[in-house]
């Protein structure tokens, strides 16, 4: 005889889908053909309940086999605020659109950005609904307590509930027992409960049965679940995208980074090479790849350019995108694509895609979503690498203050305190290889790739007053920075929809996603700050994604999220000035000081005397000095096109200096540095 199980069993693996009280006509019909249910006297309003809870109940004994399933999206924003509900709230900014895993709260909580859902009650009849809005295979859920700097809240021990029309719901079991899962024991550390069996549901819903003690209900969560296939399309995202590109979508362990750079350059071995910059505090090498028409040379003229990811080792995304950006260059490389081999033969391109793979280690370890905010954060020293750089703002500051900029003080390449570069001091010996990378060679422009948010932050990064938090701190370059920020976020996907919600507390799509990083939040020591004042280079830093450690099956979207950007971003090394400063015999002369006048920011040129100044459209005004040699300037126009504007420098030795190296070419001293003895004068006599 048929029965209730069979007929949900066919639904699973065949056809139907029991979505709606529509779909509920068809299957009423089809079980009063086929059991003796009407013999029973049930009206069809009397069966519905029975069909929505027979439905959650047999699907738990559906599909043996523990499925796998992605997070179904709350941290990384795809299950929008509508689809999250809860029994009560303590107020807006606790309400159930915060109830999201990994959401941080602002330092200063207020009504509108907390961190997590709180319910407005402590009792068990409080409860956390997501809305999945299509029949979805649920498979387990990650729970998290409240992200607050002054509060301890957490779940300890929940209940599972399920429902088609959310209206009759079904609690979780095992057999006839009701299921209870253990939550968490404090309010960071992600707790993973996965089902006995998967279960198929349009709704999930988290009940609280005990908290702990000294706090509240409040929680944020992610669901894992498939999402049952519809035919019909009735349920596909309207943002939901998919990539053309072939490329290898997985989270790659070290090893497995290590061998795909192998296979990119057996594949282009004609512009690309591998080399290492160091190692790891644990002898992990750091490996960089370089992409080049002339791998391995300095070209003059070609500007050099760097990406680098994985400063903190959680934020896994930046070394993704890093992975995917060689492939993907190598690939259309050999395609003929005019625009990457253009970019190839007059770029010298650095990847490095993981700065801290100690610190990855520890967050892929536990998990893309079990990982939390900050595991694997910080060097295996517990170093905070991006910021473990000398500050070099405060001594530049402190000189601006006593008036010796820029006569007896430089503005740029400020040199490296000595107490940094002593054995004792607190540096990570990944910083230490960086410095040595940033110095060996002439970057123009460069970006590291960070996770959590969505938006491109640019000098300074540390404000001016000590301890305020927050200020606008502008280099002499802003204008450039915040084209060059502009650049990356007007072409990301989702950085400037101003529609889009916010990662966490702070809408940067109102700013164009871009935003001075002492603005932000004030920090000392910064990648960003130490490479402009110590190098040529202009680096900012790209927030890539809401979600640090994204699950593997995100990937593709992430990357087209970002692809253009990444290229865009790195097409701007061509915008400015170049040229090279030689002498009346065609020598290229290194450390000349180029400075452009307005801009109290000035730069040098490289071993072989050639420079790049990034520079937006306009005239302006170039001086070149260098020991031994008169000051020079001329105008030089900066267009609107693509392509740096070429200004060369030709310098005559002044006779001084030409004096200098005649006489120590013939072991000698000018005559003004000889210690002539002195005449005794004689006076007539008789006067």
């Amino acid at each position: 005889m048929c029965t209730l199980f069979h007929f949900v069993t066919l639904l699973e693996v065949g056809s139907l889908k029991l979505a709606t009280y529509g779909s509920v006509l068809l299957a009423f019909t089809l079980l009063r053909a086929c059991s003796g249910l009407v013999s029973l006297g049930l009206s069809l309003l009397e069966l519905l309940p029975v069909l929505f809870a027979g439905l959650i109940l047999m699907t738990i004994n559906i599909g043996a086999d523990l499925i796998e399933c992605p997070p179904l999206g709350l941290e990384n924003l795809k299950i929008d605020d509508f689809q999250l509900h809860a029994s009560t709230m303590q107020r807006y900014g606790l309400g159930a659109h915060r109830g999201r895993l990994n959401i941080q709260a602002g330092l200063y909580e207020d009504d509108l950005y907390d961190g997590g859902w709180c319910a407005g009650r402590n009792d068990p009849l409080q409860w956390f609904e997501v809305d999945a809005r299509r029949l979805t295979k649920f498979t387990g859920v990650i729970t998290q307590g409240r992200s607050s700097v002054w509060s301890s809240d957490w779940v300890t021990l929940y209940r599972v509930l399920l429902s088609n029309d959310s209206h009759t719901w079904v609690a979780l079991k095992n057999g006839t027992r009701e299921l209870l899962f253990i939550g968490n024991k404090e309010k960071e550390i992600p707790v993973q409960n996965t089902f006995p069996r998967p279960v198929v549901a349009r709704y999930i819903r988290i009940n609280p049965r005990s908290w702990y003690s000294g706090g509240s209900i409040c929680m944020r969560t992610e669901i894992l679940g498939c999402p049952m296939p519809d035919p019909n399309n009735y349920y596909h995202r309207r943002n939901e995208i998919t990539t053309t590109d072939n490329l290898d979508f997985k989270h790659h362990s070290y090893k497995e980074m290590r061998q795909l750079m192998k296979v990119v350059n057996e594949m282009c071995p004609n512009i690309t090479r591998i080399y290492n910059i160091g190692k790891s505090y644990s002898g992990q090498k750091l490996y960089a790849f370089e992409i080049s028409d002339n791998p391995g040379e300095h070209e003059l003229g070609e500007p050099e350019f760097r990406y680098t990811a994985g400063s903190h080792g959680n934020e896994v995304l930046g070394r993704e995108l890093l992975l995917l950006l060689m492939q993907f260059m190598c690939q259309e490389y050999l395609s003929r694509n005019p625009r990457i081999r253009r970019l190839v033969h007059e770029t010298r391109i650095h990847l490095l895609p993981s700065i801290n793979p100690d610190g990855y280690n520890k967050a892929a370890e536990a998990g893309s979503e079990l990982s939390g905010w900050s595991l694997g954060r910080w060097s295996q020293d517990g170093l905070d690498i991006h910021h473990n750089f000398p500050d070099l703002n405060a001594i530049l500051w402190e000189a601006e203050s006593r008036k010796w900029v820029p006569r007896r003080f430089p503005n740029h390449h400020i040199p490296i305190p000595e107490w940094y570069q002593s054995k004792n001091a607190t540096v990570a010996m990944e910083t230490r290889a960086l410095l040595g990378w940033m110095e060996k060679i002439p970057f123009v422009l460069g970006s590291n790739l960070q996770g959590g948010e969505l938006v491109v932050t640019f000098p300074y990064d540390r404000t001016r007053p000590h301890r305020t938090m927050r200020e606008a701190t502008p280099t002499p370059d802003d204008h450039v920075f915040r084209w060059l920020a502009f650049s990356y976020a007007s072409t990301h996907r989702l950085m400037t929809d101003a529609a889009r919600r916010v990662c966490h507390t702070d809408d940067f799509a109102k700013e164009d996603g871009t935003i001075n990083g002492a603005s932000w939040h004030t920090a000392a020591g910064s990648m960003n700050d130490f490479s402009y004042l110590h190098t040529n280079c202009f680096e900012l830093s790209m927030y890539v994604g809401c979600d640090k450690f994204p699950h593997e099956s995100e990937l593709p979207e992430e990357w087209e999220n970002n692809r253009e950007s990444l290229l865009v971003f790195m097409e701007q090394v061509h915008r400015g000035i170049k040229g090279v400063v030689r002498d009346m015999q065609g020598r290229g002369i290194a450390n000349a000081i180029i400075s452009v006048e307005g801009i109290n920011h000035d730069i040098r040129t490289a071993a072989e005397g050639d420079y790049w100044r990034l520079l937006n459209p306009g005239e302006y005004r170039v001086t070149v000095r260098a020991e031994g040699f008169p000051t020079t300037s001329k105008m030089c126009k900066v267009g609107y096109d693509m392509g740096a504007t070429r200004c060369d420098f030709t310098v005559t030795r002044s006779n001084l200096s030409r004096i200098k190296e005649i006489m120590k070419k013939y072991n000698k001293q000018p005559v003004t540095l000889r210690q002539l003895p002195r005449r005794p004068r004689h006076r007539p006599l008789g006067t």
